[in-house]
């Protein structure tokens, strides 16, 4: 966790400060929100496979298909679910974050969210892949996820005091 919370501070640093500056809105806020939408969009691809991996595997598998509501579920489905609910939170903490961020960051910040993306994409991956095999395989691509945008969320409170005090 701490190596997954060190990455994600440098790469966010780093994409903040070395995007290249044509690639960023222009600070309005109809930019600012629709890069934040396209990022928020980019990210959520992960949570709309997670929902479709589990209804596929619902639909093929006969004791799966009544949905969990009606049975225990396969040892799969559990997995899948569980993988769904993971993916559920972290995309709609990731949405507040991303959205905040792009509203109050300067303009020369916004790098960070095409990074935060790029490492929640990792992150999904990484924990999707692990997730079977135990919590020390899925611990990198959670805390990847996780600590990527709480950084970010971090960033934009202090954004927030900062632009109070001055």
């Amino acid at each position: 966790m701490i190596t997954a919370s060190c990455l994600s501070g440098v790469l966010l640093i780093a994409g903040a400060a070395l995007f290249p500056e044509n690639w960023l809105p222009q600070d309005t806020g109809a930019a600012r929100f629709a890069f934040a939408a396209a990022n928020v969009l980019i990210a959520a691809v992960w949570l709309m496979v997670s929902i479709g991996t589990l209804a596929r595997h619902r639909f093929v598998t006969p004791q799966d298909i009544d949905g969990s509501g009606l049975t225990s579920g396969s040892p799969a489905a559990r997995v899948y679910q569980a993988i769904l609910q993971n993916t559920l939170e972290q995309t709609v903490l990731a949405s507040v974050a991303y959205s905040a961020f792009a509203a109050v960051a300067p303009v020369s910040f916004l790098g960070a969210l095409p990074v935060a993306v790029l490492l929640f994409w990792i992150g999904r991956f990484t924990f999707w892949r692990g997730y079977a095999n135990g919590a020390a395989h899925r611990a990198f691509g959670f805390a990847l996820t996780f600590y990527s945008t709480v950084l970010l969320m971090l960033a934009t409170v202090l954004i927030l005091l900062h632009s109070i005090v001055t």
